[in-house]
């Protein structure tokens, strides 16, 4: 059998679309429409859009796109983040997502990226191409009958000269990206939103095969006027037997450059009427949520996992870009079987900066870059992988060394998904 795996072009596009649907399990009968494939291609790079095809018809599919990943101390770095990633089931074990892997991250590595990134849709997939799982996402339920909050107390922004508005999807798009922003230069582990992401999440330009349900929006404005937060959520209308509304408010997200801007966003959605359970939707997994409320247990975690994953192809680079809150020195000994990342290097860190450079000393530790990748953003624990077996620990203390340097003040956070 004789299969084709080439970049896919315009001409392709539809057959390539209709095989993405296919793999994550959302085909429709009639495949993609023509407004649904014109609305997709004006805003994909055709030259990162790989597909295999077999007899003309496409079994895997495979795309990245540019972007930007905040590391610890608020520096963005280039990444190449990978999206679309699927193989036909009739196609698995034919070693066709390795081929597009390996291609992808050439280019990306030749581009200069520091960085490739992605949302895992399975753990077990990715950690072979060199990938480890940076940022961990959060999901809590709040039981706001039981929260501790009054529901007839003012909402805590009027307290400080604050206000919240509710705002529509135009106020977003022009409001949002620079909220975003200022939150994105001191956020580890956020990547960037290009317009289109604006746009897709305010209602703008969506397929119509795609259901589109109107959020509400509420922004929050401290005493000078400056937009400090946004929430977006919807409610479903839920009632109880004796009349009473039961009803749910989901969070699709909430960014916030201040924790007075946060607390009052949270304390607002808890405070709607008929809302007697809200949904966190993706926070961090030490976000203030639970003890903004006088009774933190009210706030129930139901959803714990892996969420951005990053893998190093810049080893000097990554770890020159982000920031230490202490000194020290290692010597990290990288292993990279695509011969893409690999090699010895000494990092030498301080508060006032750091540099990375190739050395032939000898290691104090040696790793994956898989574990390098769960590690750049301080967000895992060196000497739990050396326990693990996952680190060598050549020097003793070294794996100690490693986590009081790589730690982070807070865990790194990735609100999106992509």
């Amino acid at each position: 059998m004789s299969l084709d795996r080439r970049t896919v072009s315009e001409a392709d596009y539809p057959e390539w679309l209709r095989a993405a649907e296919t793999g994550f399990l959302r085909v429709s009968a009639s495949g993609p429409t023509e407004e649904e494939v014109a609305v997709r291609l004006a805003h994909t790079d055709l030259a990162r859009v790989q597909g295999v095809f077999d007899d003309g018809r496409c079994v895997a599919t495979f795309r990245s796109f540019a972007q930007e990943v905040t590391v610890v101390g608020g520096a963005r770095v280039q990444a190449d983040a990978i999206t679309a990633v699927s193989v036909t089931p009739t196609h698995r074990r034919r070693g066709l997502l390795s081929r597009m892997m390996a291609t992808d991250l050439a280019a990306a590595k030749e581009r200069g990226d520091v960085v490739a990134s992605l949302i895992a849709a399975e753990y077990p997939i990715y950690g072979r191409y060199g990938f480890g799982p940076a940022a961990w996402a959060t999901d809590w339920e709040i039981d706001v009958t039981r929260s501790g909050l009054d529901p007839r107390s003012r909402v805590p922004s009027e307290a400080d000269g604050g206000r919240i508005d509710l705002v529509d999807g135009a106020d977003v798009r022009k409001l949002g990206p620079e909220l975003h922003s200022r939150l994105a230069a001191r956020q580890h582990g956020m990547v960037s939103r290009g317009e289109r992401w604006w746009t897709r999440n305010t209602g703008v330009d969506v397929p119509a095969a795609e259901t589109w349900t109107e959020p509400f929006h509420a922004v929050y404005r401290s005493a000078d006027g400056e937009t400090d937060g946004l929430i977006t959520y919807r409610a479903d209308d839920h009632w109880g037997d004796r009349k009473q509304p039961l009803q749910t408010a989901t969070v699709s997200g909430l960014i916030a450059t201040t924790p007075v801007a946060e607390r009052a966003l949270w304390h607002f959605v808890c405070s709607i009427d008929w809302i007697t359970t809200v949904r966190s939707g993706r926070r961090a997994p030490d976000d203030l949520l639970p003890l903004l409320l006088p009774d933190p247990r009210a706030a129930r975690v139901v959803s714990q996992t892996d969420w951005l994953w990053l893998r190093v192809l810049d080893v000097s680079r990554a770890l020159e870009a982000r920031t230490y809150a202490t000194g020290g020195t290692l010597v990290l000994d990288v292993r990279d079987t695509t011969g893409l990342s690999g090699g010895r290097f000494l990092l030498e860190a301080s508060p006032s900066g750091a540099s990375c450079a190739p050395t032939t000393r000898t290691a104090d530790l040696t790793l994956d870059v898989a574990e390098l990748g769960a590690l750049c953003l301080g967000d895992e624990s060196p000497v739990r992988l050396a326990a693990l077996g996952r680190v060598d620990e050549h020097r003793a203390g070294a794996a100690a060394t490693a986590d009081v340097l790589f730690r982070a003040p807070r865990r790194a956070w990735c609100p999106d998904v992509f």
